[in-house]
């Protein structure tokens, strides 16, 4: 009973079990082979194999049983599950027909597959034929000779042979089908049309005479066996590369060399006229045998064109059997005449890189050459002046940078190239660029090398630049063709990290990481601020000068005040009685005149006696000035300053106490223009040579208390016109004179403006005039 049936104690439920199922698979498309075992005539062993057509489940799977039948036998192999199956005979029922079929079997029933019969030997495989020999015939350098051995007699089965070659390092086979003979084995053949002095590998292979049937042997072991040489039957491959202005001569061997170049003889000249110059030029061969792409480039020559326009070159290679037809070429100092190659382009496409360009329409090529150069490595090959388009032949890099050139040759001549880069397969860059900086206030210069040639793996695309402060981050795509940027909009007095990325098609690198920090000053901030004060200070200095130029008096008058000079006073030769002639003073005897406010002076009653006295002093002083000369000019050779000069101080009046000169001139009448006062007036004139200081009641004339008389001074304008500077000296000296009487008269004028009625006046009048009373005496003159 199934487990998934539930039973129920007081009832049964009845039920079906179904599982699915398949019929057995069919055996279809049955083979078998016979394998021979060593060298006897024995094919012990039939193994088979087949496809099976149906459905099967893992439940239920098919087991195969292989059915071999013979007229008098049936061979069965063990049940197996799997497609294959053998069976052992005693003895190989040659010359018989066998029946063969798979029976297949499962739980739903069995099945048997088609029947395959065919004779015996259909299904043989033989060994491989033995003893190969390969024989050289000096007289036939073009052909070997090659024998063999077949594994069975012919007694059993009747084979057929087959023969393939190669050259020495090639894997390019050439397969011949050897002949059968009618009455015997064929176990020997001649090849033909080969190259002399090559290296040929030779392997033979064996089977069933009858067409489709049995099955090729394996291949026998290789048999390696060099052509005799022959004289080479063509021209070696010349060509040139231009190294600082050298030519240098290079060759490949010639196609069909026909043996191991032992030398090659150069001839070259330089111009029509000359002779050939002919040289021999040996080379160590290793001969090995070179594919023909592979062939090795030999250094010929050096030949200088520093002062030749041009050089014709012919080659020849030797061997050990003769010489090889010349190759020649005319080499120019430099390529010229236009460039007739036009529209090259370099591409890869199934792992190979081809070379396509427009053949020109007038020039006459009659040959191309393709060449291609990496890392002073140098290679070629040539085309016919046909061809538009090919595959470079030689054995290309990936990650390598090429120079691909075509040459237009002309009967010799080579003409100005079309040149081109390319990559057989590109990859990422392995090394990225160095970064260098000059940064600036507010910006940087960025600069750095191209990645190395051998390190870029492919054409670069783009450089990106990465900078960042802190954590901002930014980043500027350039093209692959600048290696220098400005950054700008940076912040001053600030630390930038920057890296650099290199990038191809295939990927890209990340260079080494640089560090910068910009200028905390720009230099044109610092220049404006220096041109600024500059300018500042030199505008200031400017406005000064010019201010004390036009301004220079009232300077001087604020700071320098002018004192007058007492030495050129002419108040000593004055009298109001008898007034000199009249001059107009200059200005530097105008300043040193002492000139006294004389105020009008209220005198007290007791004062009159005091007239008398001023009149005699006056007198005595105009007969000491005619008589004694100490009336003379003030502006003496030994120059003395008035007290009422003295602005100094104490300092300056005690310096000057030996010579103190004062005087005095009061008026007693007035001049013209001017009216009297209505009281009588005398004029009176005071002159003192007194080498004493003044006393205190000179220096302080405003109160003056002596005896039972008092002298009260009220001050009044200057009477002679004199500079504000001498203002206040002036009024300080109206009242040094005591006891003078109250006189009234008007400014006396320095002009030549006087009338003869004030001279008459003044005649009319008794002059009384004296000297004040000297306590000391006077300085002698």
């Amino acid at each position: 009973m199934s487990a998934f049936v539930l039973l129920n104690k007081s009832k049964f439920i009845n039920g079906i079990w179904l599982n699915r199922r398949y019929p057995p698979k069919r055996a279809t498309n049955i083979s078998c082979v016979a394998e021979q075992k060593g060298k006897e005539p024995s094919f012990p062993v039939l193994s088979c194999t087949w496809e099976t057509v149906g459905h099967q489940i893992k439940d239920d799977q098919t087991t195969y049983t292989l059915m071999v039948e013979i007229p008098s036998e049936t061979y069965t192999s063990p049940t197996t599950p799997h497609n294959k199956a053998s069976v052992s005979f005693g003895s190989f029922p040659h010359h018989t027909n066998l029946d063969i079929w798979v029976v297949s079997q499962s739980l739903l029933g069995k099945i048997e597959s088609e029947h395959l019969r065919q004779d015996a030997h259909y299904f043989v495989k033989t060994s491989a034929p033995s003893n190969v020999k390969v024989i050289v015939e000096q007289s036939f350098p073009t052909s070997l000779l090659v024998k063999w051995q077949h594994p069975i007699h012919q007694v059993y089965i009747k084979l057929t042979s087959q023969i393939r070659f190669c050259q020495d390092g090639s894997h390019d086979w050439r397969y011949v089908d050897v002949p059968n003979a009618d009455t015997s084995d064929q176990t020997s053949f001649r090849l033909q049309d080969l190259q002399p002095g090559k290296d040929y590998v030779i392997q033979v292979r064996c089977k069933n005479f009858k067409r489709n049937q049995g099955y090729w042997s394996d291949w026998s072991d290789s048999v390696t066996e060099k052509t005799p040489e022959d004289r080479p039957t063509c021209k070696p491959d010349l060509w040139w590369k231009s190294e600082n202005g050298e030519a240098q001569l290079i060759c490949k061997e010639p196609k069909f060399s026909n043996g191991r170049i032992t030398a090659y003889s150069i001839k070259f000249r330089y111009t029509k006229n000359e002779g050939w110059e002919q040289e021999i030029i040996p080379v160590n061969g290793s001969g090995t045998q070179q594919s023909f792409d592979q062939r090795p480039v030999t250094l010929l020559k050096r030949i200088s064109l520093a002062d030749k326009p041009s050089v014709r070159v012919c080659v020849a290679a030797i061997n050990s059997v003769g010489t090889s037809p010349e190759a020649c070429l005319h080499i120019p100092a430099k390529p010229s005449g236009p460039q007739t190659v036009e529209g090259m382009n370099v591409s890869t496409q199934d792992g190979q890189m081809f070379v396509e360009w427009k053949q020109p329409n007038s020039a006459a090529v009659t040959e191309y050459v393709i060449e291609w150069m990496s890392n002073g490595k140098i290679d070629w090959q040539r085309e016919r002046n046909s061809t538009n388009k090919t595959a470079i032949k030689g054995k290309l890099q990936p990650y390598v940078c090429y120079n691909v050139s075509v040459y237009p040759i002309q009967s010799g001549f080579i003409r100005k190239p079309a040149r081109l880069e390319a990559y057989f397969e590109q990859g990422a860059p392995s090394e990225g660029p160095n970064t260098q900086s000059n940064p600036a206030y507010d910006s940087a210069e960025l600069w750095w090398n191209p990645v190395p040639l051998d390190k870029r793996r492919g054409f670069i695309t783009n450089y990106t630049i990465f900078y960042q402060k802190e954590h901002q981050r930014k980043h500027i795509n350039v093209p692959g063709n600048i290696t220098s940027y400005d950054l700008t909009n940076l912040s001053g007095n600030t630390k930038y990290d920057v890296w650099i990325t290199a990038s191809t098609i295939a990927g890209s690198k990340e260079g080494i990481h640089h560090s910068f920090t910009t200028l905390k000053y720009a230099p044109g901030m610092v220049a404006g601020v220096v041109v600024g004060v500059s300018l500042g200070f030199l505008f200031f200095v400017l406005m000064t000068t010019l201010l004390c130029f036009y301004k220079k008096e009232v300077i001087k008058k604020n700071f320098w005040p002018q004192i007058p000079n007492p030495g050129e006073s002419t108040i000593g030769n004055w009298s109001p009685d008898y007034p000199s002639k009249v001059e107009t003073p200059k200005e530097n005897c105008v300043t040193g005149v002492c000139v006294l406010n004389v105020g009008v002076c209220e005198v007290t009653p007791g004062f009159e006696e005091d007239k008398t006295s001023l009149s005699l002093k006056k007198d005595k002083y105009l007969s000491e000035e005619h008589s004694s000369g100490i009336g003379g000019s003030s502006c003496m050779s030994s120059p003395r300053q008035s007290v009422s000069d003295s602005d100094e101080g104490p300092d300056l009046a005690d310096s000057t106490a030996s010579t103190v000169q004062y005087s005095s001139v009061v008026a007693s009448s007035g001049y013209k223009g001017q009216t009297p006062a209505p009281q009588p007036q005398h004029s009176i004139f005071s002159r003192s040579e007194s080498t004493q200081p003044l006393l205190d009641s000179e220096e302080h004339p405003d109160i003056v208390q002596e005896g039972s008389r008092q002298v009260q001074c009220s001050p009044r304008e200057s009477l002679f016109t004199h500079g504000a500077e001498n203002q206040n000296n002036i009024e300080s000296d109206n009242c040094r004179l005591l006891g003078m009487e109250q006189h009234d008269f008007c400014p006396l004028k320095e002009e030549a403006e006087q009338t003869t009625e004030s001279d008459s006046q003044s005649a009319d009048a008794s002059p009384s005039s004296s000297y004040m009373p000297q306590l000391g005496g006077y300085r002698p003159q």
